[in-house]
């Protein structure tokens, strides 16, 4: 393998892009950097290695060094030709995304534009000050103006979003994409809509914690208990009061799945039922229902039951609950 630049090693320097400090680095592990550096200073005093050789002289292994190879080919850093690899310049890179040519606009649209870039650049100055130290890479400038179109987010959300992720260590643009399409997800564009939806996160997340301890599980919720959770308070606006009704069904069934109480918590959804105070008048009603004096058209009507609530047995969950319900 070739790489391509010379001068004594005593005298000379390898330079590091601050392209590649800011925009490449944040998003990969150590031995990445590790293959892109030693490389770039091979490529600098023209020196020849193999993938064997490397692996060796780094101390990773060769399967991580052909991996790193491919990703850094694929992020355009590396480009692979017939007589070895080329580093690509990376500012150039840069340079040529950033060039856009310039269209014409109304004056109307010219002064709407310039008002809204006058918010849009206040915040992208506020972003690049409090989260990079006033040391931004141009490509963060590009990218920031494409979510701000693509996502329809106001000025006050954007920066939100840039503290959502540096308060969780997450700086980087996988994890504020990621961010960002839930958020738009939600409906999210203003600081209103974005206010209820962490007054909603913050019930979700308190409602998930009561209902661990009373199923005294030991392990953190997995991604679609969550989102069971999630669905339960934020689409049916259900309190835990409620929420607690469908767990003590675990009193009647062995090894009651959160599948479960998601049935029963959608049936009260779909029979409109909002309260306490109703689902204990559905309740109610249902005990009646069950109140016949011959056991057969008993066994029947519960058999019919049965089939119509989709496996939801109602009249032992009813029959079990605290006479207080």
């Amino acid at each position: 393998m070739n790489f391509e630049s010379s001068r004594s090693i005593l005298f000379s320097d390898t330079l590091v892009s601050d392209i590649f400090i800011t925009e490449y680095m944040p998003c990969v592990d150590g031995d990445y950097v590790k293959v892109y550096l030693y490389c770039l200073f091979l490529g600098k005093n023209r020196k020849q290695v193999s993938i064997n050789d490397l692996s060796k002289k780094l101390g990773i292994d060769i399967s991580k060094v052909k991996q790193t190879f491919a990703y850094w080919e694929n992020a355009g850093v590396f480009l692979k030709k017939e007589c070895g690899i080329a580093i690509c310049d990376l500012k150039e890179t840069e340079v040529h995304k950033l060039y856009r040519p310039k269209l014409t606009s109304t004056p109307e649209e010219a002064k709407q534009s310039t008002e809204k870039n006058i918010k849009r650049s206040q915040v992208i100055t506020a972003i690049n000050n409090m989260f990079f130290q006033g040391v931004m890479s141009p490509g963060w400038y590009m990218d920031i103006d494409a979510w701000f179109e693509k996502y329809r987010f106001e000025e006050d959300v954007m920066l939100a979003l840039f503290k959502y992720c540096f308060d969780r260590h997450a700086l980087n643009k996988n994890y504020i994409l990621t961010v960002a399409e839930n958020w738009y997800s939600k409906g999210i564009q203003n600081a209103f809509q974005l206010d209820n939806y962490y007054l909603e996160y913050e019930k979700c997340n308190e409602i998930k914690k009561k209902i661990r301890k009373k199923l005294r599980l030991t392990q953190n919720l997995n991604e679609y208990q969550e989102a069971y959770i999630a669905k339960w308070v934020i689409d049916y606006k259900y309190d835990f009061e409620i929420i607690e009704l469908a767990l003590k069904k675990t009193t009647v069934k062995t090894n009651a799945s959160f599948d479960y109480f998601d049935m029963l918590l959608t049936k009260w959804y779909q029979k409109g039922l909002k309260t306490i105070e109703e689902i204990q008048n559905d309740i109610k009603q249902f005990k009646q229902e069950y109140k016949v004096k011959d056991k057969d058209d008993s066994k029947t009507m519960k058999n019919k039951h049965f089939n119509q609530s989709k496996n939801i047995d109602l009249s032992k969950f009813y029959d079990n609950l605290n006479s207080g319900f």
